[in-house]
């Protein structure tokens, strides 16, 4: 669809706050998809709004049947995995990983020198059925890597998957199709942005506040949309002081179950059983994580 045709907005169907929770080990997260206001919203299974300072994050743990895309907000991130794979990510920069038919790894966020907390995005997305017993992987995409689309000199989107104002993303970074659009938005500016027909989406507000059509979103909302229409359209009126950051983010929608227990996803209950005795007895995936310990985390052991 091009941008020059009337698009007809989609409705909103839910508009929450994202409360803060603990999380890890002394980290803090808001989440606002995996609550009882948002659960299994296919194919999004997670999203997080991560704060963590000092010595704190996300040590050593399992995950098998999902996909993870953590992106960088400020700060730096180490990742090892029982692989051998390591890494770090800094700020701006994302990381998809496959957990596919099993992975054991760590998330540390690097103490800041400043005391300020390391900030992100990190998002779950479902694995369709037959890929869940796939082989773990990684994709690093690097800050330099991301398109960015400045329609009026009141907006800037940084399209890190999918299409914007018809400039394109890198491809083939996910399994499941996934589009997210990072877009700041000054006082004056709007922007119209197409969503593929079918597919869920949702938009969170990093910070500010802003106008989805005539309805008024603030920091740490999850703006929830129904499959209707053809895209979403979002401003901040010139009267206001502030500007606003907003992800925008759209999935091709799984038809298949969905049963969760932690990191563990799969389409039953015996294969959730089947995950857990796997990841315990290090079985089917799992057994490079008999004894296994990262470096990275033995700080906080």
């Amino acid at each position: 669809m091009s941008l020059s045709a009337i698009m007809k907005p989609r409705t909103i169907s839910k508009l929450f706050l994202a409360i803060e929770q603990s999380e890890g080990v002394g980290a803090r997260v808001r989440r606002s998809v995996g609550t009882a206001r948002l659960r299994n919203f296919s194919p999004f299974l997670l999203l997080d709004h991560f704060f963590v300072s000092g010595n704190a994050g996300f040590p050593d743990h399992g995950h098998r049947g999902q996909e993870t895309i953590t992106y960088l907000l400020h700060g730096q991130v180490d990742h090892e995995d029982f692989t051998g794979s390591a890494g770090t990510i800094d700020e701006g920069d994302l990381q998809f990983m496959t957990a596919g038919r099993g992975i054991m790894h760590a998330e540390m966020p690097r103490p800041q020198k400043d005391g300020s907390a390391v900030t992100g995005l990190q998002l779950w997305v479902d694995l369709p059925e037959k890929l869940k017993g796939c082989e773990p992987r990684y994709r690093d995409l690097r800050k330099e890597e991301i398109p960015i689309v400045k329609p009026s000199d009141k907006v800037e989107i940084k399209v890190i998957s999918g299409e914007s104002y018809g400039v394109k993303s890198l491809q083939d970074l996910a399994y499941t199709p996934v589009w997210m659009i990072d877009a700041t938005i000054k006082p004056g500016g709007f922007i119209s942005q197409p969503l593929p027909e079918g597919w869920n989406a949702f938009a969170y507000v990093v910070d500010g506040d802003l106008l989805c059509g005539t309805t008024v979103a603030k920091q740490y909302n999850n703006i929830v949309f129904d499959r209707d229409g053809d895209g979403v359209e979002m401003s901040i009126p010139d009267n206001y002081e502030k500007n606003a950051r907003v992800v925008i983010v759209a999935g091709q929608v799984l038809d298949q179950e969905v049963v969760q227990y932690g990191p563990f996803v799969a389409v039953s209950k015996e294969k959730i059983y089947e995950a857990v005795m796997d990841f315990q007895n290090a079985t089917n995936g799992f057994e490079r994580a008999r004894n296994w310990e990262s470096k990275i985390a033995k700080m906080i052991r």
